[in-house]
Parts: C-alpha cells; structure tokens; sequence
C-alpha cells in the first residue's frame, strides 16, 4: 500500500493568529524551543511510512521552504518522492489564489494525476498531535471506506465553536452528520483537519466540483455527502492541541511544561518528532542565572531569572532580568533589569534594560518579530 501526503502549509492563514502569521506561513510558526509547527504533520507521516509528500504554499512561504529545504532531516531527500512544494496558481489566467482547502487541491491536481500512490493522506499544519496514519489507512481499507476522517472527543463551549467542524457517528464509527460552526455545546467528535482517501475518489471529486462550481470541501463535499459517501471517523486519543489563536498558541506552548503531556508528544515509541538540526552550542547559565519549571533550547544564555517559561534557540537574557510564564522565541534579547510576564516575544525582539511587559494567561502580550521595545 503506498501512500502520498499533502500538507496544506497556510489554509488557516486568516483563522488563526495574525500576529504569528504576519511575516510568515502558518506551517512555519515556531513551536517548544526548536520546532516548526509542519514538524509534527510531516514527522507522523515519515513514521507512518509516506515517502512522497506535497506541501501546498500560498504567501509567505520563504521561511518554511528555508525550514524544511530537501527534506534532508525527515529522510526526504530523495530522487524518486521526498518532499515537493507546490506554489498556488489558479485554474485560469488572471485568477486568484485559493481560499479553501478545495481550491487549493484543484491547483494540485496535475501533482496528483502525476501521484503513482494509491492513496492521499491530506493534513493541515494546525494541529499538534502524534497519530499512526499507518493504522488509520489500515481502518480505512477494512472498512472500504470513501473517506476516513481523524477526530477527538473535545467539549465544545459556545465561544470555542466557529470554524469548527464536528461529527455525529453510529456504534460501527460512520459518520451520520456533519456540523460546521456548530452551535452545540458539550462532548463532541472534533476533526483534526486530517483525512485519508484513494487517489482516484479524491480526483473524481475535484471533477466534479469543477462541473458543479463547488467551493469547499467541508460543506459542498463532506457535509452535503455526509449520507451518499462511506465516511468513517478514526478515533484519535492522544494529547493534542489546534493552533487558532494567540491563546490557543501560548496555551500549547505551556502544556509542553506539564511531563505528561510532554511525553504524549515526544516520547512515544516509533514516532519522533524531526526538525531542521542546528550546530548550536549549549546553553550557559551564569552564576546568577536560574530556571525553574520551564524548557530551555540550545545556544541561550541565562543570566537572570526564568519560571514556567519556553526558551527557544540563541534567546539571551541578561542579569537581574526575571522571564515568567513567558514564550521567547529564537534569538530574542531580554537586557538587564527588565521583567517579563505573559509575554509572547517573536523573532530577534530586543527587550531594553528595566522594561516591564505583562499581558496575562488569556491575553499575553505579542511582541512582533524584529521589534525593540
């Protein structure tokens, strides 16, 4: 059985934070230190034996082709398959780029005419998660399904629901409905916006959603076809979080802290988590220099304080300097004196001596990429 992915590297580009998503794609959003979020996506493919994967881009893609470049450090760096990126470009001259996921799939369709695979596993970058895509394609051949969906049980509040998308299933795991948006509360079957199907079906749904000028795949396809197609939901049970927001990602970051969690997604068997690999030196902690409850990457140099924090690469913070409860992206610079609380800091932002910063846990205070405050 062989397999090909896409990954959808920005369909969620205006669903989630702007802030994050400003200078780059949502598939290069960093995350814990020292990954990307299309690590995870790409590294549960690798494991789950997909050798071909397709990452569609749309703007902004520069840091994520950076990122991932031949695929090397997923042990895709290969002459036949590995990793392709496919930039947008519409159907037709002057047309613009996509909006939705079926739009976008309609500008892939030549790589997957071109796909000798008998099956596609499409992803988006937005959800974190480790699941064994080797075993939902085998759920999926023994039910001789149509399409298998991934989801979770999740408890939907009221303020939690838009752009959503859940399932009412039967005992044997079909799909009876579909909800997007719903306005439902309490345990609901959450997709994780990732879904396995042959080849051949998927190509006869972009046909025909070119004939009848269908627009996305969530409503025109899986909701209107929730009873005319063989859709089974595949019941993921392991940790997971989806990036949707500014809270949402300070939320995920932090759960890293908790050693459960952690371990939920780093340290399941068969199934690591790869990233771009950086020569960095270790991190030095001067004398003065304490950590408490917090992950600290590679290359820092700590001469002040941090709690309940995530360090990323290269991330410099000076004497008497206090960092709580805070995410510090790659080379940012806290100078000596200032305190930080609740605070997200992007890319190469320098913090002056004595400053104080603080947002709180529902609203942390962003701090744009290459910012001097």
């Amino acid at each position: 059985m062989k397999i090909a992915g896409i990954i959808f590297s920005d369909i969620q580009d205006g669903a989630i934070a702007s802030e994050l998503t400003h200078h780059r794609s949502q598939g290069s959003v960093p995350f814990g230190g020292r990954y990307r979020l299309v690590d995870f996506v790409l590294s549960n493919m690798v494991n789950s034996g997909v050798t071909k994967v397709g990452i569609i881009t749309k703007n902004k893609y520069q840091s994520l082709m950076d990122h991932i470049g031949s695929g090397k450090h997923w042990d895709l760096s290969r002459k036949n398959g590995g990793v392709i990126f496919l930039p947008p470009y519409g159907a037709e001259e002057n047309s613009r780029l996509y909006n939705t996921r079926l739009e976008a799939l309609k500008g892939a369709t030549s790589f997957l005419k071109h796909c000798t695979e008998e099956y596609i596993l499409m992803s988006d970058c937005g959800t974190i998660c480790v699941p064994d895509f080797a075993e939902v394609a085998a759920r999926h051949i023994a039910r001789n399904a149509d399409i298998t969906v991934v989801s979770a049980r999740a408890e939907l509040f009221t303020e939690s629901a838009a752009n959503r998308m859940t399932f009412e299933i039967d005992g044997s795991s079909r799909v009876q409905r579909v909800d997007i948006s719903p306005k439902l509360k309490g345990m609901r079957n959450l997709y994780l916006n990732m879904m396995f199907l042959s080849r051949t079906f998927l190509i006869r749904l972009l046909e025909e959603a070119s004939v009848f000028g269908y627009k996305s795949f969530s409503a025109d396809i899986l909701q209107n076809n929730a009873k005319n197609y063989k859709i089974y939901a595949y019941d993921y049970t392991g940790y997971y979080a989806q990036i949707e927001s500014l809270e949402s990602y300070y939320r995920a970051n932090l759960d890293l802290l908790v050693k459960e969690k952690r371990d939920m997604l780093f340290a399941r068997k068969g199934f690591p988590i790869y990233t771009k690999v950086r020569d960095s030196a270790p991190s030095r902690f001067s004398e003065q220099g304490r950590a408490g409850n917090s992950l600290i990457a590679d290359g820092c140099v700590i001469e002040g304080e941090v709690e309940n924090s995530v360090v990323f690469r290269g991330v410099k913070i000076g004497a008497g300097a206090r960092v709580r409860n805070s995410i510090l992206m790659q080379d940012a610079v806290v100078s000596r004196g200032a305190d930080l609380s609740f605070v997200i800091g992007d890319k190469n932002v320098f913090i002056k001596e004595k400053r104080v910063l603080a947002g709180c846990e529902s609203l942390p205070y962003y701090i744009s990429k290459n910012a001097i405050l």
